[in-house]
């Protein structure tokens, strides 16, 4: 088949999960035998279309103002623009025999007008991967209004881009369950796990050890690689470093960028963390062979969530082997996953101590640390490979 993928976000300039996940989705399609070609915006680009091979992925970018890491207002009005902007660029370049279908990624949920654009062009089929119960965690999370005039907004562009597929894949069973109770149309749902292909990364001898540069040669580390924002209620680790400052050789390293890196170094810096490291984002590579060097995988989801997210950041880590530590909203059926399988321990978010007393046995037993990183991985090759999640989508396509 050949398809098309829109997304907001891609390889090589960005550091986020989504993106990884794409690309590794693509080079899966790509290696099934089907032709690929992302579509996703380039931020600052001059021509309003270029064409570019990312390790063997032709990659389609349109221009468009920036839509991460800068003010509200700014980032809803170049969204609001993305699928105006994308079919500005690449209408020229699609024909009736262009695509055979579209995989498009949400968050953004400003991609449906583009989406119907193409399936009426191409007369083909979509599936909508979503990953992102927007504008519902904002209001969960008291950052909008329900039933305010920017929430009407918000819920008119959910809607097009829900409208505009004939399968949405949603993470987990918990997710279906709230997305039907916020959805009364019925839409065309099944579960779709969050994916990444299984193969370790090897150290290269040319790597620049992290353990090295920071110093950390002897400690056992505790990391947080990914989005720092709301919704990840950072300030629930920062506590937790806090509680272990008397566990000398533990230390917290988190990589990231987001809404709360002003918050988490203002609370290193208030409370005195020795045991702390904030570092900005790194390139994918760099984010692989740092993963292969460290003990533990932390996440954090906030308790105001009525959604039930699986962080792609977690797949980084059980591709290493590696035991997850976090705390979750209550009822999120990861909790009950991760836990029966061995891959780790997940306690609800707000309880401190809970979440204090599995870092300190992980801490205290290295043998317990290994035992529950194979977990992860064996969890990670039976529920989360790209191969049965590349299957299935192309399945759903091929049925119009």
């Amino acid at each position: 088949m050949k398809l098309a993928l829109i997304i907001d976000d891609y390889l090589p300039d960005s550091t986020r999960v989504g993106a990884k996940m794409f690309h590794e989705l693509a080079l899966e399609l790509m290696a099934s035998g089907h032709n690929v070609t992302v579509i996703t915006p380039a931020v600052g680009q001059v021509k309003s279309f270029t064409e570019q091979n990312v390790e063997g992925v032709n990659v389609w970018r349109f221009s468009s103002g920036p839509i991460k890491d800068v003010g509200k207002i700014t980032r809803a009005l170049n969204e609001t623009l993305l699928s105006f902007r994308a079919w500005s660029a690449i209408k020229q370049h699609v024909n009736e025999h262009t695509f055979d279908g579209v995989i498009y990624y949400s968050p953004s949920i400003f991609f449906g007008a583009l989406v119907n654009r193409i399936k009426k062009r191409c007369k083909c089929s979509s599936y909508l991967v979503l990953r992102d119960l927007f504008p519902q965690w904002v209001i969960d999370a008291g950052m909008i209004k329900k039933g305010s005039l920017i929430e009407k907004y918000f819920r008119f562009f959910e809607q097009r881009s829900y409208k505009a597929a004939n399968t949405i894949g949603l993470m987990s069973e918990k997710n279906i369950e709230v997305f039907t109770q916020n959805n009364c149309t019925n839409y065309p749902i099944e579960i779709l796990r969050n994916w990444a292909d299984t193969t370790s990364v090897n150290i290269e001898t040319s790597f620049n050890s992290i353990r090295t540069q920071l110093q950390l040669e002897n400690k056992v580390i505790y990391f947080y690689g990914g989005n720092i924002g709301h919704a990840q209620d950072m300030a629930n680790l920062m506590r937790l470093a806090k509680n272990m400052q008397h566990c000398a050789d533990a230390h917290f390293l988190f990589i990231g960028q987001g809404d709360e890196v002003e918050l988490i170094n203002q609370l290193a810096q208030q409370w005195q963390l020795t045991n702390f490291t904030y570092m900005p984002s790194v390139n994918q590579q760099q984010f692989k062979q740092i993963l292969s060097e460290i003990d533990i995988g932390l996440f954090s989801l906030s308790a105001k969530h009525s959604a039930h997210n699986f962080p792609g950041k977690l797949l980084g880590y059980m591709v290493q082997s590696l035991p997850i530590l976090g705390s979750v909203n209550s009822s999120n059926d990861l909790q009950a996953l991760v836990n029966s399988s061995g891959a780790g321990f997940i306690s609800e978010n707000g309880d401190d101590e809970q979440l204090l007393q599995n870092a300190i046995a992980l801490y205290e037993n290295p043998s317990l640390r290994k035992q529950l990183g194979c977990g992860a991985y064996e969890l990670l090759k039976s529920e989360f490979s790209v191969t049965s999640i590349a299957t299935n989508i192309v399945q759903r396509l091929k049925v119009k």
